[in-house]
């Protein structure tokens, strides 16, 4: 079953959502609350995932929907939508662009479509499995989707010595493995969240590190990644999107992540 119809409605979706989060950031008026684990919150976060839901359930009504502000909508299928709308909410708070809206599509329970929108950047990558993965490194208007874009790859980089690795954190360095693979490493950077991801897909740098991960963080990026020419698994080499955590590659480098990641 082809997923072109779904990738290209999920791409238009997230970069129309990417205005609505623009406007809100260049208002100033976050509305920032605190949620019960103590992470930060915002309009933003609110508006972007109710006009996600709103279309998802206009185009696909009997698909679910899983996201990371209102819960759960059952599948009436076999498929189900997963949703983010701003990972790294305390990065767009404090007006560090390098945050981004997930989309993702689960089919029988794999994650078979994702898309990353970077709106303070005006940057997204799209992709579906069989269908390929497109970057767009400046798209500024949804309705131009059909244009400016280009393939998403991996790099080609498949020595440590030469690659750049980044971290969600910087206190995974004080993880006695992660340090270990730093000193191999041409260089570390610290470009979180799912930006970082985004990198890895688009061939900007090798490897991104995230030590604790939910679903609505990787269901985006696994299919993204795959699509690319990289890899995707959690730290213990789990390869669902299910993972507790999560390391991209291009996949030349990805077992011998693992590797350090193991230990």
């Amino acid at each position: 079953m082809s997923l072109r119809e779904e990738l290209e409605f999920a791409w238009r979706l997230a970069a129309e959502v990417g205005g609505v989060i623009r406007d809100i950031a260049a208002s100033g008026d976050l509305r920032v609350e605190r949620k019960a684990d103590d992470s930060p919150v915002t309009i933003a976060d609110r508006r972007a995932e109710q006009r996600l839901r709103e279309a998802i359930e206009a185009r696909f009504p009997q698909d679910g929907i899983l996201g990371e502000e209102y819960g759960e909508k059952a599948s009436r299928n076999d498929r189900r939508w997963i949703l983010d709308p701003i990972d790294g909410t305390k990065s767009f708070v404090h007006g560090v662009p390098l945050c981004g809206t997930l989309v993702a599509l689960e089919q029988s329970g794999v994650a078979v479509l994702g898309v990353i929108s970077i709106p303070l950047l005006f940057e997204l990558a799209a992709a579906a499995k069989g269908e390929g993965a497109f970057w767009w490194p400046r798209l500024e208007d949804p309705t131009r989707a059909d244009s400016g874009h280009r393939p998403a790859r991996v790099s080609s980089v498949d020595r440590l010595e030469a690659a750049t690795i980044c971290l969600t954190t910087p206190r995974s360095m004080i993880d006695p493995r992660v340090a270990r693979l730093a000193e191999r490493c041409l260089r570390v950077r610290g470009w979180g969240d799912c930006y970082g991801h985004l990198l890895v897909a688009t061939g900007r740098i090798e490897a991104q590190l995230d030590p604790a991960m939910h679903v609505w963080d990787n269901a985006a990026v696994l299919p993204l990644v795959q699509e690319a020419g990289g890899q995707f698994s959690g730290w213990d080499g789990d390869p669902s999107h299910l993972a507790a955590s999560a390391v991209t590659t291009n996949g030349f480098l990805h077992e011998e992540v693992l590797q350090y990641l193991k230990e």
